[in-house]
């Protein structure tokens, strides 16, 4: 008979009262608490990145989607029915430096602070790699690599000159660690932007700044469906696991735990993929 007797091979069972007072639902409040935080993002009329706002404006954040389509992003609030002390918009060519850094004191003045930044813009056109212009090269690049490092740069600046802790959300892809056929470019660049959220994860560790990288399966979006042709979704299913395409929805559950300082707190240079198993997927 063990000393405790409500103890088994090591086991000690809870009282009864002690259930009775257990609340799972305040102890999941507590660790994925984003109540009032605020998260722009960038790309955020799209459909992924759109879905990732959504879930942060659930979770009780503030969003600035930041984008050059207004209305797109204004179809997303009217979906949302959200006020605007919750949501904003503000428009921005992100591949030019002086529009991104104007991100920043217009999200202030609207909701005085900045705590996450989600990097999500993207182009991915199709193109046998010898057809590839050298303008669709560097407009490719532009969106997806430089406009990170921009968006990198100015919040990052921002944080810690203020020694103000924050998160930043780079959206991979699956091109970044298998080279996908007809996306060339777009695999080179989202391969870019892994090394440099990595890099970030490193330097500004010290700082209380996470760096991550979120990294999707195959998700139908408009950009993509243009090259999902009969041949290819056929290809994709035998190649994934749970043998069917996400849903943006299910990016939800990874951005916020990428976002919270709790749940979160030790996440830093990751690539938290999302992706019904493709990724591991062999023979």
């Amino acid at each position: 008979m063990p000393a405790n007797p409500r103890a088994i091979l090591g086991f000690v069972f809870i009282e009864e009262a002690s259930l009775k007072n257990y609340d799972p639902c305040k102890f999941l409040n507590g660790l994925f608490d984003l109540e009032n935080k605020v998260a722009v993002i960038i790309g955020g009329a799209g459909v992924l990145c759109g879905a990732m706002a959504w879930g942060l404006l659930e979770a009780g954040c503030r969003v600035a989607l930041v984008d050059s389509n207004r209305k797109k992003a204004d179809a997303h609030f009217q979906r949302w029915k959200s006020p605007p002390e919750k949501a904003m918009f503000f428009k921005a060519d992100v591949t030019q430096r002086d529009q991104v850094a104007k991100i920043i004191p217009a999200v202030l003045e609207w909701f005085g602070e900045i705590d996450i930044w989600i990097n999500g813009a993207g182009i991915a056109p199709p193109k046998p790699y010898l057809e590839i212009m050298d303008e669709e090269f560097e407009a490719i690049l532009n969106v997806n690599l430089k406009a990170v490092h921009f968006g990198c740069q100015v919040i990052g600046e921002h944080w810690v000159n203020r020694g103000k802790k924050g998160c930043i959300i780079n959206i991979s892809s699956m091109a970044a660690i298998r080279p996908l056929s007809r996306s060339f470019v777009y695999s080179l660049s989202k391969a870019g932007l892994l090394n440099l959220t990595q890099n970030l994860a490193r330097e500004w560790a010290p700082h209380g700044i996470r760096v991550n990288a979120l990294c999707p399966g195959f998700f139908p979006t408009e950009q993509n469906r243009q090259i999902l042709d009969k041949q290819r979704i056929e290809a994709i299913m035998r190649l994934t696991p749970m043998a069917r395409f996400g849903n943006s929805k299910e990016l939800i559950g990874a951005t916020l735990l990428l976002a919270s300082e709790k749940a979160g707190s030790f996440i830093t240079g990751a690539n938290l993929v999302v992706d019904g198993g493709f990724s591991v997927m062999s023979i």
